[in-house]
C-alpha cells in the first residue's frame, strides 16, 4: 500500500510539473526581453501566442466546405442515435469508430449496455468508407456485422486513439476510453484496432461526469497521456457542461483533474470537446467542440412530424465552435463565433446535431479532412466530411489596402522561411526580419524583400541576397509581414 501512494505521489508530481514547465514556457511571450523559442515547429496562426502587433489585418477563422456524407447511420443496430465518432488515420487505413444506438418503441434512446454497441468503418482515402462484417459479435442474432464492443458500459462513448508513444508494446497499438460517472473511465487495448479487450477491471479515471465523448492522447509535447473529459461547472446560478483534464506517464495512474481554464469570455456548454494534437503541429492541441444551447428550439411540432424526429429531440440546437490549447489547463478561445453552422436543412435544427467527430486527418497533399453528425434523431442520420486546406483553421488576414503584422521576439532553428500562405492575383506578403527592438537586419529589411505571390503550402522566402537565414539562428529577431489580399495560416523555420 506505502509503495502504491508513493507511486501515486510521483504521478502527481510528474503531471503538475509538466503543467508548470509548459505554462512558465508560454509566459516567455509576455516577459520583456525573452523570446519565444519555436525551433523548427510549424506555427499555426490560430491565437495571439506569436502576435505582438496588428495593423490593417485580422485573425479570421475560415469555414471548413462541405464535401459530401461520408457515412449514413443505416443498420439496425445504429439508428437515429448514433453518436460520438472518432476516426483515426494509422499511415495506411482510415478507422471510424461510433455508437450505434436505435430507438426505443416509444421513441426513446435506451442508453443501457443491452441496447448501446460500438460500431466500426475503414477507408483508403478517409472519403469512401465501407463497413466490414467483422464477426466478432452477436447483434440481432448474427455476427454478420461491424460491431466490435457489446454489453459493455464504455459503448455509450468508446472513443480510440493510436498510440505513438516510442516503444508502446504492439499489443496495446490502439488504446481506448468509455465510461460513465458510476464505473469512471474504463481503458483499453488493441492490437489491430478491431479486437479489444480490457486493460483492467478497474476504471483509470473517476470523479467525472464522463456523459459524454471523453478523449485520450499520447502528447509528445508534454511526454504524457493526457485525458480531457466532462464534468460540470457551476457559474453563477446556472451549470454548464465543462471539461477537465489529466495526465499520466503510463496511462494507469493519473494526476488529479484540473478544470480546464476558458478565459474571460461567455460561457457556453461544452458537449464534447474533441481535443487532439494537429498532425502538423502537434504541439498545439485543436478541440473543434459542440457546443450546446439548451431550450432553444427552431423547429415547430409540425416540422418535427414533417421530419420524423424521433422522441422529443427538437428542444435544443448546437452547433461547433473552434479553440485551442498547448498543454496545461488553459484553452484559446480567440474565435468565440461558430465554426460550423447548422447551415440548410431542417434536420440540422433537431436536438443533438451538428456534433463534430473526434480527429482531423489528411485526405490529400492539399486537403484535411474532418467530420461533423448531422441530421440527428431522424431517418437521415449521417456523418457529413467537411475539407480545409491543410493549416487552414484560421489565417492573419489582409484586405485591398497595406497591413501588417509583427511578431514578439523570438527564437528559431533552420536555414529557410516557409510560409503557408494565399494571395490574390493582385495580393502579395512581404517579410522582413528584425532584431528584438524592432530594427531591420540588413540584408532582411522589407525593401529586401521578394513579394510572395500565390497559394502554397510552404513557400520559401527570399530576400535580395537569396533565402538562407541560419546566421540568424538561436537569436532573438521579430518578423514583420506586409501584406495585402493575403491570408497566411503558418509559418516553419526548416533546414
Amino acid at each position: 500500500m506505502h509503495r502504491m501512494q508513493t507511486r501515486n505521489r510521483l504521478q502527481i508530481v510528474c503531471g503538475l510539473a509538466i503543467v508548470a514547465a509548459f505554462l512558465a514556457d508560454r509566459a516567455l511571450a509576455d516577459q520583456a526581453g525573452r523570446p519565444i523559442d519555436i525551433g523548427s515547429r510549424r506555427e499555426l496562426f490560430v491565437d495571439h501566442l506569436l502576435i505582438d502587433r496588428m495593423d490593417g489585418v485580422t485573425l479570421q477563422l475560415h469555414e471548413p466546405q462541405p464535401a459530401g456524407v461520408a457515412l449514413t447511420f443505416d443498420r439496425p443496430y445504429e439508428g437515429v442515435f448514433a453518436a460520438y465518432v472518432t476516426v483515426l488515420y494509422d499511415g495506411q487505413k482510415y478507422r471510424m469508430y461510433y455508437r450505434g444506438l436505435p430507438a426505443t418503441r416509444d421513441g426513446q434512446a435506451d442508453h443501457s449496455i443491452a441496447s448501446e454497441v460500438t460500431c466500426y468503418a475503414e477507408s483508403t482515402d478517409g472519403i469512401t468508407w465501407t463497413k466490414p462484417s467483422l464477426g466478432l459479435h452477436e447483434v440481432g442474432s448474427n455476427k454478420d456485422n461491424n460491431v466490435i464492443l457489446v454489453r459493455n458500459p464504455a459503448c455509450h462513448n468508446f472513443a480510440p486513439f493510436l498510440d505513438n508513444r516510442p516503444g508502446v508494446d504492439p499489443p496495446q497499438r490502439f488504446k481506448a476510453v468509455g465510461g460513465n460517472r458510476t464505473v469512471g473511465l474504463l481503458a483499453f487495448v488493441s492490437a489491430d484496432g478491431t479486437r479489444w479487450s480490457p486493460l483492467r477491471d478497474e476504471p483509470i479515471i473517476t470523479g467525472g461526469a464522463f456523459d459524454s465523448q471523453n478523449v485520450v492522447f499520447w502528447s509528445e509535447h508534454e511526454q504524457a497521456y493526457v485525458c480531457y473529459f466532462r464534468t460540470a461547472k457551476k457559474i453563477g446560478n446556472d451549470s454548464y457542461r465543462w471539461i477537465s483534464r489529466s495526465t499520466s506517464k503510463d496511462f494507469l495512474n493519473w494526476t488529479p483533474p484540473v478544470e480546464m481554464d476558458m478565459g474571460d469570455v461567455p460561457p457556453t456548454h461544452f458537449y464534447t470537446n474533441q481535443t487532439h494534437p494537429y498532425y502538423r503541429a502537434p504541439h498545439v492541441y485543436v478541440s473543434i467542440f459542440a457546443r450546446f444551447i439548451p431550450g432553444r428550439q427552431v423547429l415547430t411540432r409540425e416540422d418535427v412530424r414533417r421530419l420524423g424526429v424521433v422522441g422529443d429531440y427538437f428542444h435544443d440546437v448546437s452547433d461547433a465552435c473552434f479553440m485551442t490549447t498547448r498543454g496545461g489547463n488553459r484553452y484559446d478561445r480567440t474565435f468565440l463565433e461558430a465554426f460550423v453552422r447548422p447551415g440548410r436543412g431542417e434536420a440540422n435544427w433537431t436536438s443533438r446535431t451538428n456534433y463534430p467527430a473526434l480527429g482531423v486527418v489528411p485526405t490529400a497533399d492539399s486537403m484535411i479532412s474532418m467530420y461533423i453528425q448531422r441530421n440527428y434523431a431522424t431517418p437521415t442520420h449521417h456523418l457529413q466530411r467537411l475539407i480545409l486546406r491543410p493549416d487552414g483553421f484560421a489565417s492573419v488576414r489582409a484586405g485591398f489596402a497595406d497591413g501588417e503584422m509583427i511578431t514578439k521576439p523570438l527564437t528559431f532553428q533552420g536555414r529557410e522561411l516557409a510560409l503557408n500562405v494565399s494571395t490574390s492575383a493582385a495580393g502579395q506578403v512581404r517579410v522582413e526580419i528584425q532584431d528584438a527592438n524592432g530594427a531591420p537586419l540588413p540584408g532582411y529589411a522589407l525593401a529586401d524583400s521578394k513579394p510572395v505571390i500565390g497559394d502554397e503550402l510552404e513557400r520559401v522566402v527570399t530576400w535580395k541576397n537569396g533565402s538562407d537565414v541560419a546566421a540568424l539562428a538561436g537569436k532573438p529577431v521579430r518578423l514583420r509581414f506586409v501584406m495585402n489580399e493575403a491570408d497566411l495560416y503558418a509559418i516553419q523555420f526548416r533546414q
